[in-house]
């Protein structure tokens, strides 16, 4: 059996699969935007900012955004000629084979399956402080778990619950999922355009002197700063972007992919990538870069400034914008083992369907199990740095798909084409290549170990249960 046999292109993409189609284009925006724009503006651009590029943190947005902006093209190129659902996975599936695929299938389901916990925990730690500011705070022994050293206790009970209710809001159908989104979009967004507007007021350009600093080096061969920090940066904020990908995961929900998924995809990336420059900048230059290592920068920055009444109001926007991340996240992984498994690579309860909304509730049940333990009781701390990699990885491969399939299918129908020939894949290829190398070895070793736990399985189970070995 080869491990490179391709599933067959589906040219109809608007034909009936199980799942209901029920998302437009503006649904499909407004789910990247909520994926988008949470972690990376509301926590990641302080530490991005005082630990490894200084002012020039607005450079490794736009480094981390112009990489995004090559696969983003080449997911809109695949979006609009594959049908299936499973965001890149389906894309490697078709043009690259069954392993590559099932490769970027397990780098998803490692991307999504970390971010959540991950930016629970910071949900509850924003809920809790919002709690504390009206007297009524929860117990340590309930914030945190029981195998956190730093601050031990018992559960990270907020955590818990917040990816229950999420569970629970996506067993009800795509559509109520979309709506939700959208209502908590526009609040955080509003939120946003707050900061920017008492922001923009207080701006003391000497703040951004020297808007590349110097490099330094740690007693442990550390570097910081220096255009090497610019690079370190973009690596390490890509987690802010991870939720465009989520939006190709909607195709067999989406009422015309072929139209709408790269409206999602490239509108909501370039809406995004301007608000995280805006803000990123706006921040650096009203307090001193160095300052901003806090779990919640863009409001501790307008506390420092006397704002305390915008800085409250932009607390209420960070729970909305990690609200509506940890919603995309999630749906996109239920798609993503929805897909996989009825491909037969994983178990059929993957794929098992309820029969009244149309959800994959198998996926959603196992996905949410596994998060409930890990957002409850595990301190996930710097290994949320595989999603990086794992999204970084699963990036390359789409890229490679674009130049395989143009290769091997010229003929294919692509109602959206990535410009300028082959160069926009390669330049993905090499951009988010180079972003990986980037990370550092706790990263990489967790990534192999994953990697190879992925391996184990499709040589013990998916090979010999695929349906298209089954088929042959």
């Amino acid at each position: 059996m080869s491990l490179f046999r391709t599933k067959p292109i589906e040219t109809d993409l608007e034909k009936q699969t199980g799942l209901k189609r029920s998302l437009n284009a503006f649904d499909l925006v407004m789910l990247g935007i909520g994926a988008i724009i949470g972690t990376g503006i509301f926590v990641l651009t302080g530490k991005a900012a005082a630990v490894n590029a200084g002012p020039a943190v607005v450079l490794s947005f736009i480094v981390a955004g112009t990489a995004c902006t090559f696969a983003a093209l080449s997911y809109a190129e695949l979006s609009s000629s594959i049908g299936g659902a499973g965001s890149a996975y389906g894309y490697g599936y078709a043009g690259l084979g069954e392993w590559p695929a099932w490769i970027i299938g397990w780098m998803l389901v490692l991307e999504y399956a970390v971010a959540v916990p991950a930016v629970s925990a910071g949900w509850s730690e924003y809920l809790n402080n919002g709690l504390q500011a009206i007297g009524s705070g929860l117990p340590a022994a309930l914030t945190h778990s029981f195998l956190d050293t730093q601050h031990p206790g018992l559960v990270n009970l907020p955590a818990v619950l917040i990816i229950a209710t999420l569970g629970f809001v996506l067993a009800k159908g795509a559509k109520v999922g979309a709506v939700l989104n959208a209502v908590i979009v526009a609040v955080k967004l509003a939120t946003i355009f707050l900061f920017i507007g008492v922001a923009v007021f207080h701006v003391d350009p000497t703040l951004w002197h020297p808007f590349i600093p110097a490099e330094v080096i740690d007693a442990d061969g550390t570097s910081h700063f220096g255009w090497g920090g610019v690079f370190d940066g973009a690596s390490k904020i890509f987690f802010a972007y991870l939720g465009f990908d989520a939006v190709s995961t909607a195709a067999e929900e989406t009422k015309k992919p072929s139209r709408d998924l790269p409206i999602g995809i490239l509108g909501s990336l370039g809406a995004c990538t301007i608000l995280y420059i805006v803000v990123s900048g706006l921040l650096t230059g009203i307090v001193p870069y160095s300052t901003l290592n806090v779990g919640s920068p863009v409001a501790y920055s307008l506390l420092q400034i006397g704002q305390k009444t915008a800085a409250g109001l932009i607390s209420i926007g960070a729970i909305a914008g990690l609200t509506t991340v940890m919603l995309v996240m999630f749906y996109g992984l239920t798609r993503v083992l929805f897909a996989i498994s009825r491909d037969g690579l994983l178990p059929p309860f993957f794929a098992r369907l309820h029969p009244t909304t149309q959800t994959p509730v198998g996926s959603i049940i196992a996905a949410g199990g596994v998060m409930l333990l890990l957002g409850g009781f595990v301190p996930l701390g710097e290994l949320a740095d595989t999603a990086n990699i794992g999204t970084l990885g699963a990036f390359v491969i789409a890229c490679v798909g674009v130049l395989v399939l143009r290769r091997t299918r010229p003929d294919l129908k692509r109602p959206f084409r990535a410009p300028f020939g082959p160069l926009l894949p390669v330049l993905g290829v090499l951009s988010c290549g180079y972003l990986m190398t980037r990370l550092g070895h706790t990263t990489w070793t967790a990534f192999a170990i994953w990697l190879v736990i992925g391996q184990a399985i499709y040589f013990g189970y998916s090979r010999r249960h695929a349906v298209l070995a089954r088929a042959a």
